[in-house]
C-alpha cells in the first residue's frame, strides 16, 4: 500500500512539474513572439490638424518600450493619455502587429481672442466656450479685434457685455468655417460690423442680414482676387440688388 501511494505521489509531482514546464514554455513563447513580431514599422495619424503628424507620433512613441506596437497598444488602454493642448482625447489601435494607428479628436476651435493681461491667446469653439489658452498662434484660426475682451475662464462662455455681438461672431465663425474661409483676423467696427482680412485683401461684410448668402458669394470671388490688393465691399449686397465691388488699392 506504502509503494502504490508513494508511485501515486510521483506520478502527480511529474504530471504537475509537466504542466508547470509548459505554462513556463508557453509563457517564453508569448514573450518571444510580443518582442519579435509586434514591431512598430508604422505609424497612421488621422484627425489632426494643429498638430503634424511627426509632433503626434512623437507624443505616443515617448519612451525607450514604443517601438514595440503590443506596449503601445496596452500602455494607451490602461493608462490615461496626459492634458495635450487643443486635443480632446487620442485612440490607439493597431492595423496589424506593425502598424500603429492614431486617431485624433481635436477641440474644435472657430476663433481667439489675445487676452493682454495673461499674454495668451484665448481659442473658443463653436458654442462660444473658451476651449484652450495658449501663447501659441495656431494657424488658419482667425483672430478677433474690435471686441473688449479682458480676462477669461477656461471652459467657460467668452464673457463679452454684449449678448448680441457674440451671436453673430459665432454665426459668421461657423459660416466661414463651413466653406474653408477662416481669414488671418476678423475685426469690428464701431458699428459691430465684422471686417475679414485675408493676406492683402479686406472684406467688408455690414450686417448679417443675408450671411449665409454673402459668404457663399465671397467663396466664389476670393480666388479670383489672388495676387491683388483692395478692399471686396459685400455691405450692400442683397438678393434684389446683387451689389458688389471691388476696390483696388492703388
Amino acid at each position: 500500500m506504502r509503494i502504490r501511494e508513494e508511485r501515486k505521489r510521483g506520478k502527480r509531482r511529474r504530471i504537475g512539474w509537466t504542466i508547470a514546464l509548459i505554462l513556463v514554455m508557453l509563457i517564453a513563447l508569448g514573450v518571444f513572439v510580443a518582442l519579435t513580431v509586434f514591431t512598430v514599422e508604422d505609424v497612421v495619424v488621422e484627425g489632426n490638424e494643429v498638430y503634424s503628424d511627426h509632433q503626434i507620433r512623437s507624443m505616443v512613441l515617448n519612451d525607450k518600450y514604443s517601438d514595440n506596437s503590443l506596449y503601445v497598444l496596452c500602455k494607451y488602454r490602461l493608462i490615461k493619455m496626459g492634458e495635450v493642448p487643443f486635443v480632446d482625447d487620442m485612440e490607439v489601435s493597431l492595423d496589424s502587429p506593425h502598424i500603429v494607428r492614431i486617431k485624433v479628436y481635436e477641440k474644435g476651435i472657430l476663433g481667439c481672442f489675445y487676452i493682454d493681461v495673461i499674454g495668451q491667446y484665448a481659442y473658443f469653439d463653436k458654442d462660444g466656450f473658451v476651449v484652450e489658452t495658449s501663447a501659441e498662434v495656431i494657424e488658419d484660426v482667425p483672430r478677433v479685434t474690435g471686441i473688449t475682451c479682458n480676462e477669461v475662464t477656461l471652459y467657460e462662455k467668452l464673457p463679452l457685455e454684449d449678448g448680441r455681438v457674440l451671436s453673430r461672431l459665432l454665426e459668421l465663425t461657423q459660416t466661414l468655417n463651413k466653406y474653408n474661409l477662416a481669414p488671418q483676423e476678423i475685426h469690428y467696427t464701431d458699428q459691430k460690423q465684422p471686417e475679414l482680412t485675408y493676406d492683402s485683401i479686406k472684406v467688408v461684410v455690414g450686417s448679417d442680414e443675408y450671411l449665409s448668402q454673402k459668404v457663399v458669394r465671397l467663396s466664389t470671388i476670393l480666388p479670383q482676387l489672388y495676387g491683388f490688393s483692395g478692399t471686396l465691399h459685400l455691405e450692400d449686397w442683397t438678393p434684389e440688388t446683387t451689389g458688389i465691388h471691388f476696390e483696388r488699392d492703388m
